[in-house]
């Protein structure tokens, strides 16, 4: 399992889509606990054991931190929460959780917890939730929206909950509702879009909405690769069995010129200039972005090169390979076939208007 990965993840989804529009929040005044030295010296302790990806430790000293804050230290306590679920401790994050809740003071600070609550009570049940864990979910999420309407993080989640309920009509509404409610210019926004269209495709295991400006200037973003495959390969100049596999990466790129497929490599490479150097040296012209900080691949959990990922043409994740050797070619040839396969019926069912 890959912790760091979880808790980011985690973290980034409770704050997911709970601006008001304006982008503006307002801060507290800061109590007194956070100048107590003890208190400081506990965050910063918890902070270089987080670095250290000492997890287990890195909870108990902002636990320890919570103590001396007297149990009302919240950033504590959603590092805390973040933590304990990463580690698969939901019983102890969705208690953590209920704490939140009730020191929140405000609708929004209310709205923000009770949907990190349902998503700890979905990331607890699964891939197949039970009918109670769902409702109770959804009764959360009907709260979180009741204290903050723009709360999009809230109907997107309640979208999911409501298909895997098979209350489609009502699945079809959240969606529409988050991504009214999104900014254009988050990536999850087309996600809530197509989900909208189709709300069962949300149950299918979809690869994180993210967006990224490339080498060439260009954006990508994975909900709008209209119909197309993707394929993303996690990679660096310095790794040997990566270098090992860009011949075949040069071939893939050749032999699906003209298809419907869309190839991105993420670098890990720290040194801009040595990958933009290597990228042009060994003819690299498909699509290239540098995750010189490694937050999309904490996104997708990668923590070794090469990694690769086949999506196939709506965005369902469908294969994950790790190392050289791995069979990308004959994975994507069948989901080329689907996607032109698919585009041919679309074609028959809505064809172009002939001009007169």
């Amino acid at each position: 399992m890959h912790f760091l990965s979880s808790a980011v993840f985690l973290a980034s989804t409770l704050f997911l889509f709970t601006t008001d529009g304006s982008g503006q929040t307002t801060e507290p005044a800061s109590p007194a606990y956070v100048s107590d030295p003890k208190f400081v010296a506990a965050m910063a302790k918890a902070t270089q054991l987080m670095k250290q990806h000492r997890y287990d430790f890195a909870e108990d000293s902002y636990k320890k931190a919570n103590k001396i804050a007297e149990g009302k230290c919240l950033d504590c306590l959603k590092r805390i929460c973040a933590l304990q679920s990463a580690l698969k401790d939901y019983k102890a994050a969705e208690k953590t959780a209920v704490v939140i809740e009730g020191l929140e003071t405000t609708p929004r600070g209310k709205s923000i917890a009770e949907l990190s609550r349902a998503q700890i009570i979905m990331e607890s049940s699964g891939d197949k939730p039970k009918p109670a864990q769902l409702e109770a979910a959804h009764a959360l999420l009907q709260q979180s929206v009741e204290n903050l309407h723009t709360n999009a993080g809230a109907y997107f989640l309640d979208g999911k909950v409501l298909a895997h309920l098979e209350r489609l009509d009502g699945a079809k509404h959240a969606f529409a509702q988050a991504a009214e409610l999104a900014s254009p210019k988050d990536p999850s926004h087309l996600r809530a879009e197509h989900f909208a269209e189709n709300p069962e495709l949300s149950l299918h295991k979809m690869a994180p909405a993210f967006e990224v400006t490339a080498l060439d200037g260009s954006r990508f973003n994975l909900d709008a690769m209209g119909g197309r495959v993707v394929l993303i390969d996690f990679w660096a100049t310095w790794c040997g069995p990566c270098n090992e596999e860009l011949p075949h990466m040069r071939k893939i790129a050749q032999e699906f010129a003209g298809q419907p497929l869309v190839i991105i490599s993420v670098s890990w490479d720290a040194d801009e200039t040595k990958w933009k150097d290597f990228v042009a040296k060994n003819n690299m012209t498909w699509l290239q972005y540098r995750d010189a900080d490694h937050k999309l691949s904490d996104e997708f959990g990668i923590n070794a090169i090469p990694h690769y990922f086949t999506i196939d043409s709506d965005g369902v994740l469908t294969a994950e390979m790790l190392g050289s050797g791995s069979d990308v070619e004959g994975k994507l040839k069948k989901l080329i076939q689907r996607a032109r396969e698919s585009q041919k019926q679309l074609a028959v069912a809505d064809p172009p208007a002939r001009n007169n």
